[in-house]
């Protein structure tokens, strides 16, 4: 880190006085209501974006750009596109006149907090700077990084409060529900204060830098997402009392018991327990085996001839390791408003781990036929029970390195009630407009498992 100005700032600094200038030409008052606190210090503005580490081939969102002082630096960093979104009129027209003349960057009138980061699939790695309001920054940060997000690193300047909460350790007075939603997902480093009088106007409290980049898979068990979220809603609802007080009622151990298996002290209070252990905690109240690895390899397929007509039957490991053909079937699952549903593969997945991938796709059993295939699979992947005649068959593909060496049958459904996936075999989904999909997969199809890049070629002309 350079030399920093970490004083506790004179109101008469050259950059403070430049900046109220500047604001006073162009008619710009700060809202108290929105939050906005400008960076004067140029020195604090280059440090803060050194953290986010741009590289050329990098997609760079800055939230909230102001009047410049963090995209001064930004421009520089040679990243291939730049996003800047602003909210305020006056300042869009300010940061439009300074730097619109900039090819790689496009700048953004709209609201942060409602802004929709699906279409920056295609443009990954993204990566998100801003120095946030105090009003709304975790907002902002739950809409930009809750998951899934296409986000591969962010550096945000908040409310210190706010910062040394995301980034808490358990036992941590700070330590809550926050904290645990958030680190769920993602590694939070806290980097540094910032004092008041590096702002214009001068903020009543200091600020703080963070870093945030994606939780490694691998390193933590699977866990129901919805499941865990409401445990924690449960545990943190009131502080003070211990958690057998608070969570609800275990249908086949008393909380001693729970508490013996995770490894928690049965006194505990919701702010004693790790990461790990509220996610440990959630799979004992689910009901549903989380297994280690996503599918068996001793499960039984029908072995085709190039007729697609049985000729045997083989195990799952022999199917794969030998190029077998065999048969499979993807499901399209469209909401009513013609959006797509994408699962991400799980990382225990055996063949390509951690793609996006059909709404659901499955292989056929041995002795089963597509239809009911189809039908199995979207109840055991998505939770939707329904009946063979809601499926429309859309097409046929023949078996080939393209779909795995599987036949495949794609049928397509309508379907716009919650979903719920197994997370060992699903690590989460999203809803895509096709025109998305169709952008994503032209830039990006490393991102997609063969079979579903099939079928959404051949379905989308």
């Amino acid at each position: 880190m350079g030399r920093v100005n970490q004083s506790k700032g004179r109101e008469t600094t050259p950059e403070r006085q430049a900046t109220r200038r500047l604001m006073s030409e162009r008619g710009i008052d700060p809202s108290y209501g929105m939050g906005q606190n400008f960076m004067t210090d140029p020195a604090v503005a280059s440090w803060i974006v050194d953290q986010l580490d741009i590289q050329p081939q990098d997609t760079v969102i800055e939230i909230g750009p102001g009047m410049g002082a963090l995209t001064e630096h930004l421009v520089t960093r040679g990243a291939r596109l730049l996003i800047l979104i602003e909210k305020d009129d006056k300042l869009v027209d300010f940061i439009r006149s300074k730097f619109g003349h900039l090819p790689q960057l496009e700048i953004i009138h709209g609201d942060a907090i409602r802004f929709d980061t699906r279409p920056y699939y295609a443009e990954q790695p993204l990566k998100i700077l801003g120095a946030l309001p105090y009003s709304c920054g975790t907002e902002i940060i739950r809409n930009f990084m809750s998951h899934p997000s296409p986000a591969c690193r962010a550096v945000f300047t908040l409310q210190k409060e706010v910062c040394l909460k995301l980034s808490a350790k358990p036992n941590d007075h700070l330590y809550g529900l926050l904290t645990v939603r958030s680190q769920a997902w993602w590694d939070i480093a806290y980097l540094r204060e910032l004092p008041p009088g590096i702002f214009v106007p001068r903020p009543a409290v200091d600020s703080g830098v963070i870093a945030m980049t994606p939780r490694p898979r691998p390193g933590l068990p699977v866990f129901e997402e919805r499941l865990f979220d409401r445990l924690l809603t449960h545990g943190f609802s009131q502080r003070r009392k211990m958690l057998r007080n608070l969570l609800p009622k275990h249908p086949g151990h008393p909380w001693e018991t729970l508490a013996a298996r995770i490894g928690c002290n049965p006194l505990a209070r919701a702010q004693e327990l790790s990461l790990r252990e509220w996610i440990l905690l959630t799979n004992e109240y689910d009901p549903s085996p989380h297994p280690h690895h996503a599918q068996s390899g001793d499960e039984v397929f029908d072995v085709v001839d190039e007729n697609d007509q049985v000729i045997r039957q083989e195990r799952r490991c022999m199917v794969h390791a030998e190029n077998l053909l065999h048969r499979a079937i993807h499901l399209f699952v469209f909401n009513d408003a013609g959006d797509l549903f994408l699962q991400l593969r799980s990382h225990l997945k055996d063949k390509m781990p951690e793609r996006w991938d059909s709404s659901a796709a499955g292989h056929v059993d041995a002795g089963e036929d597509y239809l009911t295939a189809a039908v199995r699979e979207v109840a055991e992947e998505l939770g939707i029970k329904t009946t063979p005649d809601r499926l429309t068959l859309e097409f046929t593909l023949p078996g080939g390195p393209g779909t795995g060496y599987e036949f495949v049958h794609l049928y397509s459904l309508t379907w716009s009630n919650p979903l719920q996936w197994p997370p060992g075999e699903i690590e989460t989904g999203q809803w895509f407009p096709p025109a998305i999909i169709d952008q994503w997969t032209r830039q990006r199809p490393g991102d997609f498992a063969d079979g579903f890049l099939e079928c959404w070629q051949r379905y989308r002309p």
